[in-house]
C-alpha cells in the first residue's frame, strides 16, 4: 500500500490547489464581468473538453504508462497555472484566458482521473478495493472542504497570481510523489494486438456491451449524476428563498463534512460484502434524502438531509468503482473509466442546461399562488417563491430511488457481484493472470498465486 498512499497524498495536495485556483478564478470572473452568465460559462468550459475526449483518453491511458500519464498531466497543469499567473501579473488576463485554462484543466483531468482509478487495483489487494476507494473519496472530500475555505481567506490576503502560483506548487508536489512511486504495468491480454486508437476505444464499449450488469451500472451512474447536477444548480436558489447567504455557505460546509465523514467511514468499514448493495441500497436512500429537501422551507431540515445525503455518496461511489475495478481487466480499465467520464460529463452538461428552465418555467409556476398545483400539492409543501424548486427536489429524489429499486429487479444488475472477475494482477516472473480477456472473450491462463502486497 506504500505506493498507493504516496500517490494518494500527492493527488490530494494537488486537488486542494485546484480548488484554490478554481474558487479564486470564479471570484475574478464575477468581479471582472459582473455577469452570472459569464460565471456559469466557466462550468461549461470545464465540462465540454472532457466530454469530447473521454473515450479516446481512456484508450490512450490503457496504451500508455499510467504513472507517466499522471506526471505529464500534472506538469501541463503546472505550466497552465504559471501562464495564467504571468498574464495576471502583466495585467493581460482576460475572461477568455480563464475559459481556455479551465478547459485545459478539464482536458488533463480526462486523462489523469482514469489513469488514477485504473491504477488503484494494481496497488491494492482486491478484497481491500472498497476501503481504498473510500480513501480516494475521503481525499476528494478534504479537497472540497479545505480548498474553498483556504481560498476564501487567501483571496483577500494575497493576489490572484499568488494563488495561481500556489496551485502550481501543489501540482509539483503531485509530480514528486508520482516520481517516487511505482505503478505495475497491467497484463495485456494475449489475443489483443495493437489496433487503431478508435478501435481500441471501441474495445471498452464492446466489453461493457456484452455484460448487461455493467450496462446497468452505467445507467445508474448516469442517472445519479444527472440528478445531482440539477440539484447542484437548484440548491442555492432553493435555500436563498427562505435563508440568507451566510446560511447557504454553512449548509455547503456541513455537506462537505458529511462527504468527509462518509469517505472516512467507507475506508474503515469497507462497505457491504455485496458491493451492488452499496450502489443500489444507498442510492435509494440518497434519493429519499434528496426528496426531503423539498418537503418544507426549513434550513434545519434541508441541512440535515444534505448532510446525510453527502454521508452516503462515498459509499455509492466507492462501491461502484470497486465493481468496475474487479469486473474489468486491468488493461481495459482506462477505457471503461473513460466511458464513465464521458457519461458523467454528458449527464452534467444536460443537468446544467435543464436545471434553470425546469425550475423557472415548469416547477415554480406550478406552485406559485394560483398555480396549477397550488390547491393540491401546495396544501402539503406550501406555495410561493421556492416551493416549485422544493417540488423539483421531491421529483428528483423519487426518480433516484425509483431507478435504484428498479435496478434490483434486474438479475444481471442485482447479481453483478457473481460476475467473473476480469482483474488481472501485473505480470511478475513466473506468474500469469488467472483469467485474461480480449474483446469480451474469456481464456483460462496459468494460475497466479495470491499477491503479497
Amino acid at each position: 500500500m506504500r505506493n498507493f498512499l504516496l500517490i494518494w497524498a500527492g493527488q490530494l495536495i494537488s486537488a486542494v490547489g485546484s480548488r484554490l485556483s478554481s474558487f479564486a478564478l470564479g471570484i475574478w470572473v464575477l468581479r471582472t464581468t459582473g455577469s452570472a452568465t459569464s460565471f456559469a460559462m466557466t462550468f461549461v468550459a470545464m465540462t465540454i473538453p472532457a466530454l469530447i475526449v473521454s473515450t479516446v483518453a481512456g484508450a490512450l491511458v490503457d496504451r500508455w504508462d499510467r504513472r507517466r500519464t499522471m506526471i505529464l498531466c500534472d506538469v501541463l497543469s503546472t505550466a497552465t497555472m504559471l501562464l495564467l499567473a504571468a498574464l495576471a501579473v502583466t495585467s493581460h488576463l482576460t475572461i477568455w484566458h480563464v475559459y481556455l485554462a479551465v478547459g485545459a484543466a478539464s482536458l488533463f483531468d480526462a486523462f489523469r482521473l482514469p489513469a488514477f482509478s485504473a491504477s488503484i487495483p494494481l496497488l491494492s489487494p482486491p478484497d481491500q478495493l472498497p476501503r481504498v476507494n473510500g480513501m480516494a473519496q475521503t481525499g476528494n472530500a478534504v479537497a472540497e472542504i479545505i480548498g474553498p475555505l483556504l481560498a476564501g481567506a487567501l483571496v483577500t490576503w494575497i493576489s490572484l497570481q499568488g494563488i495561481l502560483i500556489l496551485d502550481s506548487l501543489t501540482f509539483a508536489v503531485g509530480v514528486a510523489t508520482l516520481a517516487a512511486a511505482h505503478i505495475p504495468r497491467p497484463v495485456t491480454t494475449a489475443t489483443q494486438d495493437r489496433e487503431s486508437l478508435m478501435r481500441e476505444a471501441l474495445t471498452g464499449w464492446r466489453y461493457v456491451h456484452k455484460r448487461p450488469g455493467l450496462i446497468g451500472l452505467l445507467a445508474i451512474y448516469g442517472s445519479n449524476n444527472f440528478v445531482f447536477s440539477i440539484a447542484c444548480v437548484v440548491i442555492a436558489p432553493l435555500l436563498l428563498s427562505f435563508a440568507d447567504p451566510a446560511r447557504l455557505g454553512l449548509q455547503y460546509a456541513i455537506g462537505g463534512v458529511g462527504l468527509l465523514l462518509g469517505g472516512v467511514g467507507m475506508a474503515a468499514w469497507g462497505g457491504p460484502r455485496k458491493r451492488i448493495h452499496g450502489v443500489l441500497a444507498f442510492s435509494s436512500l440518497a434519493g429519499v434524502c434528496l426528496a426531503v429537501h423539498g418537503i418544507r422551507p426549513s434550513f434545519t431540515l434541508v441541512t440535515a438531509a444534505g448532510f446525510i445525503l453527502f454521508l452516503m455518496m462515498p459509499v455509492i461511489s466507492a462501491s461502484n468503482n470497486s465493481l468496475w475495478q474487479t469486473k474489468v481487466p486491468a488493461d481495459l480499465q482506462g477505457r471503461c473509466f473513460g466511458i464513465q467520464g464521458m457519461l458523467f460529463n454528458a449527464a452534467t452538461v444536460l443537468g446544467y442546461c435543464l436545471a434553470g428552465p425546469l425550475s423557472e418555467r415548469v416547477f415554480e409556476p406550478l406552485l406559485s399562488r394560483g398555480g396549477a398545483l397550488a390547491g393540491s400539492v401546495g396544501l402539503i409543501i406550501g406555495v410561493g417563491p421556492g416551493r416549485g424548486m422544493g417540488l423539483m427536489f421531491i421529483a428528483m429524489g423519487m426518480l433516484m430511488t425509483l431507478v435504484a429499486l428498479t435496478a434490483y429487479s434486474v438479475p444481471a444488475i442485482r447479481q453483478i457481484d457473481a460476475l467473473a472477475n476480469g482483474f488481472s494482477m501485473p505480470a511478475t516472473a513466473g506468474n500469469g493472470p488467472l483469467v485474461e480477456r480480449a474483446d469480451g472473450e474469456e481464456r483460462l491462463c496459468a494460475l497466479a498465486p495470491e499477491p503479497q502486497l
